[in-house]
């Protein structure tokens, strides 16, 4: 079993108190802890969270990594690998609020047009009726909880606030609501149990992804996985239907640039990483030379006293 050092505990209790973070955010707090730049020391970086996530899988958590769909970044966060009636009793949300949010992320995740959002009507008149067990009778459903049955408007629209505060669903920027990146974290088993179409690209779940328009095609890829694959490929066809797959909103320049910001991005990573050895470098150096400074007082100081010293002798 690997011991964990107070620096892997502290890039833990960053990811758990402030929630999931972008990549940027993380690796900074990487950098600050360990002193190692993401970009220049990646070896470093991945053995550190494999130390963490095999440390982790004892009490069934997990360090993951995911894009966030709706503007391609990648983010960092711990979540539970085990979901079960247990797990469920350390949710601060009660019955029906889970009810509603189960709701939304079925309404936004089961769209065939896979546009990643309903607008905020649409989430408000979610029946959390429907949400009882399908194997539930019609008497049954009919018999709905009393706490389903008056959740207000209300109660609705603040716990909207809530699960956008919490990273759970998001906001976009039309004014709809969205899958936040703690959902895109935490539920990739259930995307896949519930059969929700994943990327042609990554194979992660399309929730919101341009789709093949060709009839009878399925393919879905994301905005972000599109671009790379036209930054590196000439040949422009749907790899489910084989006919060409139109660029559409997506453009040769518009992925060249993608291309080119990746490239900045890496160059500018490797700048900082350059910056903080030349710091350190001269932390070295400073100190040396202050340590010869002090050896050289030093030195004159005993001098002086020893003169002192030999002058008081001859007096007397």
């Amino acid at each position: 079993m690997v011991s964990l050092s107070w620096k892997h505990h502290t890039l833990i209790q960053a990811l758990i108190s402030r929630g999931p973070l972008k990549e940027k955010e993380f690796q900074s707090i990487f950098t600050a802890v360990t002193g190692r730049n993401p970009g220049a020391a990646k070896k470093i970086f991945d053995k550190y969270l494999l130390e963490i996530n095999k440390e982790l899988s004892y009490v069934h958590f997990e360090l993951r990594a995911c894009r966030d769909q709706y503007d391609g970044q990648v983010c960092y966060g711990v979540v539970n690998t085990v979901s079960d009636d247990q797990s469920k009793l350390g949710t601060k949300y009660s019955v029906p609020q889970i009810a509603f949010f189960k709701g939304i992320i079925e309404a936004i995740a089961q769209d065939e047009a896979a546009q990643g959002c309903i607008s905020g009507f649409d989430a408000l008149n979610i029946r959390l009726e429907n949400q009882l067990p399908s194997e539930a009778s019609s008497s049954q459903q009919q018999q709905a909880p009393a706490a389903f049955k008056n959740f207000s408007m209300s109660q609705k629209d603040k716990t909207l606030d809530e699960l956008v505060r919490d990273k759970w669903l998001c906001r976009t920027s039309e004014g709809n609501i969205g899958l936040g990146i703690r959902s895109l974290l935490d539920l990739r088993s259930w995307f896949r149990n519930n059969d929700v179409p994943s990327c042609e690209v990554c194979n992660e779940a399309g929730v919101k992804a341009d789709l093949c328009p060709n009839e009878g095609c399925t393919v879905r890829i994301h905005k972000y996985c599109l671009k790379n694959l036209l930054s590196q490929r000439d040949d422009k066809v749907c790899s489910g239907c084989g006919k060409p797959w139109p660029l559409g909103k997506v453009t040769k320049e518009e992925a060249v640039e993608a291309a080119v910001d990746d490239e900045e991005e890496n160059e500018t990573q490797a700048a900082t990483a350059l910056r903080s050895k030349k710091r350190k470098q001269r932390s070295q150096r400073d100190s040396a030379e202050n340590f010869s400074s002090q050896a050289s007082l030093a030195s004159s100081s005993g001098a002086t006293r020893r003169r002192v010293t030999r002058s008081a002798a001859h007096l007397n």
